[in-house]
């Protein structure tokens, strides 16, 4: 919960294309749209191996 916190503090009162202060091993710097968009993708592909994982689990699957 801190480090959503950090984050929220972080990112309170930037825009959409202002850039991120790290940047990639290329030295490529990624705005808070790549930021955000990146995070809901990696959310989305993990949330999808533990629907999988439940599945085998306990036989209960999504709509």
């Amino acid at each position: 919960r801190g480090e959503i916190a950090r984050a929220r503090e972080i990112s309170a009162g930037l825009g959409l294309d202002d850039l991120g202060a790290g940047s990639h091993h290329s030295g490529e710097t990624f705005n808070l749209r790549w930021i955000y968009t990146h995070m809901i993708e990696e959310y989305a592909r993990h949330n999808g191996h533990a629907d999988l994982l439940r599945e085998r689990i306990d036989g209960a699957t999504g709509d």
